[in-house]
């Protein structure tokens, strides 16, 4: 009986053994023919996945294909806090290599909730080894690329910054953004229980690299312009300035900086005032620059020329219950040249009232003034030119000199650069061209060519711009001294803008160089602050472009 009751468990035991072997093959039959694809669907799902591929933003160069913007390869971290491994002292090895608070990791290791965080972006490929090295699961890297400005502050205002995702934030960067940045690729891969990526199985779209983008600045030129205008800001203590140089035949912007400037490539400390690209966004009363413009104004009229004999007894005037004067300086009876050599405000006024009002603000209008120029460059300010119209005999005399009217230096060293070139006006650029523009006249070549030889006057002898003037090259141009506005009204009569603008050389125009210095401490005048930094840039400028001087 005991040898039956044994016969009938292992019977029994075998059944089950036997029975249980068919269910499974019964099952694994009907997984792989009746539920295959629903398997396949859900491995599918769980470890491939669709992954972007960055795509390399294009290079900017300055004309002489200088790079000024590169983008580099670097990696991001990020953790998936759900499956994080990791034991204390692979922890603290991390947040020393990444420079974080060990209880800021350890915090993070804690909270299970998370399955994306990142640690830190664009981390050099050198640092992504050493961490990789740790051997921390649940820790992952992604290819992506910074940007890096390797002139850094002397073309920060021109060339903006892109942000954390290497998008164009200012600047050209932001404006050229489209141009630049190219197209993201996508790629499927097959990813393993924990994230990894164990294979490439297709690439369904290739990344498309950006374009390059080649500027007109000439870096030569910049970074000359930028040591100058540092030098000068800091030796006058002024509260910022701006330089701009153009190629006066083609409107092409060869350098323009601003003072104070930042550093692309570590903003954390900057000032975000400091990213404001002044010589296209302040806006400022140019002062006796503009008298050059009255006095084509009067010129275009055919009521006078450069040597028509003007009044300026006593040295000052009553306009509208108001006094204009020379600085307490009575010039006499002098020509209208002289007018402009000795930047004499009863001079340019008297001329200015003489004509009907709407020809001083046509001509304004025509060189520019009140609208933006064709750069492109966003945030550009218009300036104001108000219409004549509601032009009371005052504001018409102190537009003649400068007041009533607001420019920026770009817009100003347009207005000279049409002065240069015979009197057309082009179009203004940053990028590099290959020919020369259409243009528009503004003024005839005769009255172009008279008031280039009258603003040579202004750096000889007797010229308020003498420290303005190159041993090897002519040059024409204009000091400008303005008092700035009070926002409570009026004019702050302690608060200046000194500028200077020029070109060279007069004998075959090339250059037009704008210097503006805002609020500079113990001297102001703009033939002694503005225009000693002209003379360092444009001198400096022409050799570099290899212009035969035009002076023994």
């Amino acid at each position: 009986m005991k040898d039956t009751w044994h016969a009938r468990r292992f019977n029994f035991l075998l059944s089950v053994v036997v029975l249980i072997f068919f269910v499974l093959i019964v099952r694994i039959l009907y997984l792989n023919v009746f539920d295959k694809h629903f398997l396949q669907h859900q491995s599918y799902i769980r470890s491939v996945r669709l992954e972007k591929i960055p795509a390399h933003r294009g290079m900017i160069l300055d004309r002489n294909q200088v790079p000024l913007a590169i983008s580099s390869a670097v990696e991001s971290i990020w953790v998936n806090l759900r499956i994080l491994t990791a034991t204390h002292s692979q922890l603290w090895h991390l947040a020393k290599l990444l420079h974080l608070p060990y209880a800021s990791i350890l915090h993070k290791a804690k909270d299970r909730s998370r399955w994306f965080v990142y640690l830190k972006r664009r981390v050099n490929p050198e640092l992504a080894d050493e961490i990789k090295n740790l051997d921390i699961s649940g820790i992952f890297f992604e290819r992506e690329f910074q940007r890096f400005y390797p002139d850094a502050e002397v073309t920060s205002h021109v060339l903006g910054f892109t942000n954390i995702d290497d998008k164009g934030q200012e600047g050209l960067e932001l404006a050229y953004n489209s141009w630049l940045e190219g197209e993201t690729g996508l790629r499927r891969v097959l990813k393993d229980r924990l994230g990894h990526v164990i294979a490439n199985l297709e690439t369904i779209k290739r990344p498309i690299a950006g374009h390059n983008l080649i500027l007109s600045l000439d870096a030569r030129i910049q970074y000359l312009a930028f040591q100058v205008l540092k030098k000068t800001v800091k030796k006058y203590h002024a509260a910022s300035g701006s330089i701009v140089v153009l190629n006066c035949h083609t409107g092409e912007v060869l350098a323009m900086v601003n003072q104070p400037a930042f550093n692309p490539n570590d903003k954390k400390n900057a000032d975000e005032s400091s990213y404001r690209n002044r010589a296209v966004t302040d806006q400022f009363e140019p002062g006796s620059t503009m008298k050059a413009f009255s006095i084509i104004s009067a010129l275009d009229s055919g009521k006078y020329t450069p040597d028509t004999k003007i009044d300026t007894n006593p040295g000052w005037m009553v306009v509208g219950g108001n006094t204009i004067n020379d600085e307490h300086v009575n010039h006499g009876v002098i020509t209208v040249t002289q007018v402009l050599q000795k930047s004499s405000n009863v001079g340019a006024a008297k001329m200015t009232l003489s004509l009907p009002p709407e020809q001083l603000w046509n001509l304004l209008y025509r060189f520019g003034f009140g609208e933006r120029t064709t750069s492109g460059f966003p945030g550009e300010a218009s300036g104001s030119l108000v219409d004549h119209r509601v032009w009371r005999p005052f504001v018409l005399a102190t537009l003649a000199f400068g007041y009533g009217v607001s420019a920026t230096t770009l817009q100003l060293a347009r207005a000279y650069a049409i002065i240069a070139n015979d009197g057309k006006k082009v179009p203004i650029t940053f990028l590099k061209l290959n020919k020369t523009p259409d243009s528009t006249a503004v003024i005839t070549p005769k009255v172009a060519h008279e008031m280039l030889h009258m603003l040579t006057s202004v750096v000889k002898a007797g010229g308020t711009g003498g420290k303005a003037r190159l041993s090897n090259y002519t040059v024409a141009g204009k000091t400008g001294t303005a008092y700035i506005a009070s926002p409570k009204g009026g004019y702050d009569k302690h608060k200046y803008i000194g500028s200077f603008v020029g070109i060279a050389p007069v004998s075959n125009p090339q250059l037009v160089v704008a210097v503006v210095i805002r609020e500079p401490k113990g001297q102001h005048f703009g033939g002694l602050v503005a225009a000693p930094a002209f003379a360092k840039v444009m001198g400096g400028a022409l050799r570099f472009l290899n212009v035969i001087p035009d002076k023994m």
